[in-house]
């Protein structure tokens, strides 16, 4: 292990924990509310790069329009989703809203896989994203350096809405108590699809940036990603924005230096973040910045 080599591995790993921690700030802010593990929200980057997709090979659009439009676009997505699968259930049972986020989760899925097929797509990678920055014996490309700066761009405009804003106050009263915050008058309903918009956008910046990384795009492209970002959600906290953005960020990092440091077990990438995720909930279920639910 040279220090170039651990500086390459370093970059990667912090480019690949940005990502996990866009897509983990979807998952703790429903669940801030709700209470609700929502297992769709992986299969919204599956969303949001279909339709950067076809905003750029069907509609000609270049790539700076496709992408905020598709974006928005995965926005909206979520707010129906909450509409169609959560809202009937507001009063049901917790199992009955898991259930329906399972099937919702299944229901995307196939449901691209009827519209698209089930061929992977090459992602139409813009060239300004392909550029490699050389420093010495170190070969960087742009993307690697963007993805953190554009993560956090994003989580400083979240945390404005979220702390400094009428409607973020009425979510993180929300996440406080539900039914108090119902009795103070504040329409829950607008409040709980603005997190869901929220949420979703995170998801999709994070899905398409997935998809310029390692660009092949297929409809079940959502699972792992979405499964990863749940575990970091979990590690740093979940209901906790921040805790969300650190827990993505450690494991990220954890896991290109698990690869980095011992080649050997790189095909057990995957079963490291399950590891992190036995661990964490054996031993501090609230996670890191995540605080007991007083009753």
């Amino acid at each position: 292990m040279t220090s170039t080599i651990f500086l390459q591995q370093l970059i990667n790993g912090i480019s690949v924990g940005s990502l996990y921690a866009l897509i983990a700030i979807g998952y703790t802010m429903v669940y801030g509310i709700l209470r609700l593990i929502n297992f769709a929200h992986g299969d919204l980057l599956m969303v949001a790069a279909y339709s950067a997709i076809y905003g750029i090979m069907i509609f000609s659009l270049p790539w700076y329009l496709s992408f905020p439009i598709a974006i928005i676009t995965t926005g909206i997505i979520g707010i129906l989703l909450d509409r169609a699968a959560y809202k009937p259930l507001r009063e049901a049972p917790r199992i009955s809203l898991l259930i329906s986020a399972i099937g919702a989760s299944f229901l995307m899925e196939n449901l691209a896989l009827v519209i698209v097929g089930g061929v992977p797509k090459p992602f139409p990678r813009p060239e300004f994203f392909s550029k490699v920055i050389v420093v010495g014996d170190l070969h960087i490309q742009v993307l690697t350096i963007y993805t953190p700066l554009i993560t956090i761009v994003l989580l400083m405009g979240l945390l404005y809405i979220v702390y400094r804003t009428r409607a973020g106050k009425a979510m993180r009263a929300a996440s406080r108590d539900f039914e108090a915050t119902r009795l103070m008058g504040i329409d829950l309903d607008r409040i709980i699809s603005l997190t869901f918009l929220l949420g979703s956008c995170m998801a999709a910046a994070g899905g398409i940036m997935w998809a310029m990384k390692y660009p092949q795009v297929n409809p079940f492209m959502g699972i792992f990603p979405g499964i990863k970002a749940f575990i970091a959600a979990v590690l740093g906290g979940i209901g906790n924005i921040m805790g969300a953005v650190i827990g993505g960020f450690l494991l990220g990092l954890g896991e290109i230096m698990l690869v980095a440091f011992m080649p050997s077990l790189a095909q057990y990438r995957d079963a490291f973040a399950f590891v992190i995720l036995i661990l964490v909930l054996l031993f501090r279920p609230t996670g890191i910045m995540g605080e007991p639910i007083i009753e």
